[in-house]
């Protein structure tokens, strides 16, 4: 199994274990106000905010803990290049993964068009950005597995 590979299995199951933990912790936080309700926002919003900076530094010291964990397994380096291969790769996960959150995006605001609580659009927004990301992984797993 290759490098890109390995780093590709990685970053699915960290970024399904990021969220999932994420989601754990902040579940007990909800708001047991009205709907509507200024605290109900803020909760929201804290939920974007947070997870979005938790799981950039997440996947910071995943990477760096992976790049430790290859090198004292095989004695190699990781590759310092990235040839038109990887590339292509990258540009193909790029495209499914922001197809998938701009969809998402679309129906969380096609949920506030059909009057739906506000709190199904940060759901909505929340879930796209996870399959998004997972999606990302999957694609770049699967074409280096498969081949472009």
């Amino acid at each position: 199994m290759t490098y890109q590979e390995k780093k590709s299995i990685v970053g699915v199951i960290s970024t399904i274990i990021i969220f999932t933990s994420f989601c754990l912790y902040m579940l007990p936080h909800y708001p047991t106000g009205g709907l509507e309700s200024m605290e109900t926002f803020r909760y929201w919003g804290s939920f974007v905010l947070f997870l979005t900076v938790f799981s950039i530094v997440a996947h910071i010291i995943i990477s760096i803990l992976f790049n430790i964990a290859f090198r004292i397994t095989t004695q190699e380096k990781e590759p310092r290049f990235s040839d038109e291969l990887d590339k292509l790769i990258d540009l193909k996960a790029n495209r499914n993964s922001f197809f998938v959150f701009i969809i998402g995006f679309l129906l969380a605001m096609a949920s506030l068009v059909f009057s739906e609580p506000t709190q199904i659009m940060f759901i909505i927004l929340i879930v796209s950005g996870f399959v998004s990301d997972l999606i990302g992984s999957v694609t770049k797993l699967y074409h280096y597995k498969k081949g472009v």
